[in-house]
């Protein structure tokens, strides 16, 4: 009997980068709802700190072991810049920035962060890859653009260059730590320590609290809950498991997803633009994950010769 375990491990990370990018798209919803009653920076705000919250549980009780000592530092630097440094800006920016150049901007991150990964981390980028990743940038703009979001690009569209710049710098500079630690506890710490930087910026929180409707708040919760807590730990998993730029390409889906939950939801149509965008771009992640798995080196068999022969024997039962 031939059991393709080493397919079914390779295949996990992918799943839980498609979950991220699932429970990602479906904030969309929850955010724009909540900015009803707060600001930028207080969602954000709020949405961290119930995340946090929840986490510090887990963490007194022992159940979660945060990184080593000596990396603190630097998993406090990361969380700062990408929940931080990426909340604000993409946040302002969103109160003057049409949605449309948003998104467009933001579909950068995934070729942002293959093209820093190849620098960092030596992550080879074969042609296959680059193929796919500018395919799946094309749907995501078509999508976008089928969405009929607007397309006028402001001075302060820069603010989500530097949200773009700062979550790409998280989730290369993260792998190398990943590896002395779990991604449960480099999570749970790089999310403490984006709380705390966002503390400064959410001083009339506690006020906007008091005249909050009860399902806005409820909104901020489920912010924490799932894109927060849940979507991180998914994303962070995939990234200690896979290559840096096959994950980050699982992006490129963002924009077909949100459409798809405000068709859902909010009964919006889904035109041929967006459907043939959404197409192109899941079709051009396939070829991102294709290209880096034929890229990927055969992995170095350590066992014993003993069970190298037990594991031959079954194998061929």
């Amino acid at each position: 009997m031939n059991i393709p375990l080493r397919n079914n491990a390779s295949a996990l990370p992918l799943l839980a980068a498609a979950l991220a990018t699932l429970i990602w798209s479906s904030a969309f919803a929850a955010f724009a709802y909540g900015l009803s009653a707060f600001s930028p920076p207080e969602l954000a705000l709020l949405r961290f700190g119930v995340a946090s919250l929840i986490l510090a549980v887990p963490v007194a009780l022992g159940m979660i072991r945060l990184p080593p000592r000596r990396d603190w530092p630097a998993v406090a630097l990361l969380g700062l810049l990408g929940m931080t440094v990426y909340q604000l800006a993409f946040g302002y920016a969103l109160t003057r920035v049409a949605a449309g150049a948003v998104a467009v901007i933001i579909a950068l991150a995934p070729g942002v962060t293959s093209a820093l990964a190849a620098l960092r981390l030596g992550e080879s980028l074969t042609v296959r890859m680059a193929i796919g990743l500018a395919i799946a940038f094309a749907g995501a703009l078509l999508v976008t653009l089928g969405s009929g979001r607007a397309m006028r690009f402001e001075p302060l569209a820069l603010l989500v260059l530097v949200s773009v710049l700062a979550t790409s710098v998280y989730f290369v500079w993260q792998k190398p730590l990943l590896a002395r630690t779990t991604p449960i506890g480099f999570t749970t710490l790089s999310i403490f320590a984006g709380t705390l930087g966002l503390l400064p910026f959410g001083l009339h929180l506690p006020e906007k609290l008091l005249v909050a409707s009860a399902p806005q708040i409820a909104s901020a919760v489920y912010l924490g809950i799932a894109p927060t807590v849940l979507g991180y730990l998914a994303w962070n998993w995939a990234l200690s498991r896979a290559p840096v730029s096959t994950v980050s390409s699982f992006l490129y889906a963002q924009p077909l997803l949100v459409s798809l939950f405000a068709w859902l939801w909010l009964g919006q149509t889904l035109g041929a633009l967006v459907i043939a965008g959404g197409v192109l771009a899941i079709s051009g992640v396939a070829l991102t994950v294709r290209g880096s798995r034929a890229a990927a080196p055969a992995p170095v068999d350590t066992l014993s010769p003993r069970m190298t022969g037990l594991r031959q024997r079954a194998a061929s039962c």
